[in-house]
Formats: structure tokens, C-alpha cells, sequence
């Protein structure tokens, strides 16, 4: 991938400019957290969008924002629980 100026950019250069790239190691649910969030964030900020969604829901747009708002905290529910091996994993990388 190159950038306007003509020069390339590594992958970890990408990954750190761009948060919800995510790694090989990344599980689902933050994969697709980041995603959700993403999307909420977008929609939050286009007016346009907000006042469609607005519109469909028969709200108001200051409410409409205020939930997908509310939403980005745990967009995809609350994280999965730990397994034995998860926790046994974590701890010895630490």
C-alpha cells in the first residue's frame, strides 16, 4: 500500500495508525467490538445518517444519537468468559 506522498507503509505502521485493523492474534469478540464501534461512530457522525435512522425509528435525533452513544460502551454484549486455558495462557505471558 503506498501513500499519497509516493511511500510505502509497512503493516505496522497501518495497524498503528488504524486501531481496529487488529492482529493474528486478535480474538472475535474484540474484532468485532472494534467493527461495531466503527460503525456507531460513523453513523454518529453524519447527520444525514442520523436523521435517516431518526426518521425510520420515529425518534428523535438527539435521542437516536444518544443511544448509538450508549451502545459503543459494549456494542456486542458483554465479553465472553474465560476458559482455564485462556486464564492459564494469560498468566504465564505476563
Amino acid at each position: 500500500m503506498s501513500t499519497p506522498g509516493g511511500g510505502n507503509i509497512s503493516a505496522d505502521q497501518l495497524k498503528a495508525r488504524y486501531i481496529g485493523t487488529g492482529h493474528a492474534d486478535m480474538p472475535k469478540y474484540e474484532f468485532v467490538t472494534n467493527q461495531h464501534r466503527d460503525t456507531l461512530s460513523s453513523h454518529v457522525g453524519h447527520y444525514d445518517q442520523m436523521s435517516y435512522y431518526a426518521v425510520a425509528q420515529n425518534e428523535s435525533i438527539g435521542r437516536v444519537r444518544s443511544q448509538f452513544l450508549e451502545k459503543m460502551v459494549q456494542p456486542c454484549g458483554p465479553p465472553p468468559k474465560k476458559t482455564k486455558e485462556q486464564e492459564i495462557m494469560s498468566m504465564s505471558m505476563s
